[in-house]
């Protein structure tokens, strides 16, 4: 799962470091070469073969369209996307006909330029092995409690130790969001920093105004004023969502409990959405309320897997069976409970895979990490407990204690 090679052609300087400094803030795109000169640039491209070409036609319309031109016949499977701050028809016609596969209106928009690339990358991925983008998994809750934060943080932080994964945290809770306490950080700016400005930054702005943890986990917490919940918007939040998606394989987003706008942004978005609940009564309605409710909106439902935290909590729980019956759906995953562990580590802010690497809980993460970013690792019984027999069997074991 490479990332796409990418070379820029590019005579003016300016803009073109301004665009290589954007292309290196999207973790799917490896930038292989860049040119100055439209007479020199398609040697360069015949040394380092790129799947896809950013070419900036405004210093020489004509020189740059006989450029794209031979590209086009040396590479045609390579994705031309063309760059002009001119909007003239009968241009961007010639520029088309010459080969190009995308054109973009300069200045660049970010956002533009990812969907551009996605398109050109499932062009020339043959087996369409190539990820489009990064994924999203929603972490919600059936109630307030049931450990979501708990869970989004440390999945995040196990998650971020597979190779090849790099992972974005998103505290979503605006009001009471404590992601940060967890990870023992003082982030430099908030989700209202970025939301507010999301127009003005470019991927490696972006990416730089997140705070990294030691982990490897990088963090956009909540707002620090109260007040300030009500001045992020659904439709800047869903901005954000896209920028980060094209610069990290996972972005993990702990909801808030009232499912507000910004938390159905999020739903709809997400890939998968991990609902936590616990083997009592009052979460399991909550379930099937969510569940019902979530029924409206085209294909969320489908994207929701169960999660029971703190199984083994008490013996006189509601077993698996009578669990799965009343939601009226197979429980996907449970986490052993374990509060020493979990509270030590909250309480000092280090992440369970520091604090408890050995722990029964820690495990159980890491092999949900594995699963989620279909990692397979040997010995792992990771794929033991996705067998429904296997699962059952573990979860009778841990309900009864």
């Amino acid at each position: 799962m490479s990332a796409l090679r990418l070379a820029i052609c590019d005579p003016a300087e300016e803009t073109r470091e301004n665009l290589k400094h954007l292309v290196m803030g999207i973790d799917s795109v490896c930038l292989e070469a860049d040119g100055s000169r439209y007479e020199f640039f398609f040697d360069v491209a015949k040394q380092s073969e790129p799947e896809a070409v950013l070419i900036n036609i405004d210093s020489d319309i004509d020189a740059a369209i006989e450029l794209i031109g031979k590209l086009r016949n040396e590479f045609p499977k390579a994705g031309i996307i063309a760059i002009s701050s001119s909007t003239e028809g009968q241009t961007i016609l010639r520029i088309m006909r010459a080969g190009a596969r995308e054109f973009i209106n300069a200045p660049i928009d970010a956002q533009e330029l990812v969907a551009a690339l996605e398109r050109v990358g499932e062009n020339t991925s043959a087996a369409g092995a190539r990820p489009k983008s990064g994924r999203i998994i929603a972490v919600a809750g059936s109630s307030g409690g049931v450990g979501t934060t708990s869970i989004a943080v440390n999945l995040a932080c196990s998650m971020a130790q597979i190779p090849g994964e790099s992972i974005a945290l998103i505290d979503l809770d605006l009001s009471l969001g404590d992601a940060d306490v967890f990870l023992d950080s003082i982030p430099e700016y908030t989700l209202l920093d970025v939301a507010q400005n999301v127009s003005r930054l470019d991927l490696s702005l972006l990416r730089k105004s997140l705070t990294k943890h030691e982990s490897g986990v990088f963090l956009l917490p909540r707002p620090v004023q109260l007040q300030d919940m009500e001045t992020v918007n659904s439709s800047d939040f869903g901005r954000v969502l896209k920028l980060l998606k094209a610069s990290f394989t996972h972005l993990i987003v702990d909801l808030s409990k009232s499912y507000n706008a910004l938390d159905l942004t999020t739903l709809q978005a997400a890939d998968d959405i991990l609902l936590l609940t616990q083997l009592d009564l009052p979460c399991l309605r909550n379930v099937v309320r969510l569940l019902t409710s979530l029924e409206t909106i085209d294909n969320l439902v489908d994207k929701i897997k169960i999660v029971v935290n703190r199984s083994g909590l008490d013996n006189n729980q509601i077993s698996l069976k009578k669990a799965e019956e009343h939601i009226g759906r197979e429980i996907f995953w449970q986490i052993p409970n374990n509060f020493s562990a979990v509270s030590e580590g909250r309480n000092n802010g280090i992440p369970l895979i520091d604090s408890s690497p050995n722990s029964s809980i820690t495990q159980n993460i890491i092999a949900l990490a594995n699963r989620m970013t279909n990692n397979t690792v040997e010995g792992d019984d990771d794929e033991e407990i996705g067998e429904k027999k296997e699962k059952k069997r573990l979860f009778s074991f841990l309900s009864k204690g």
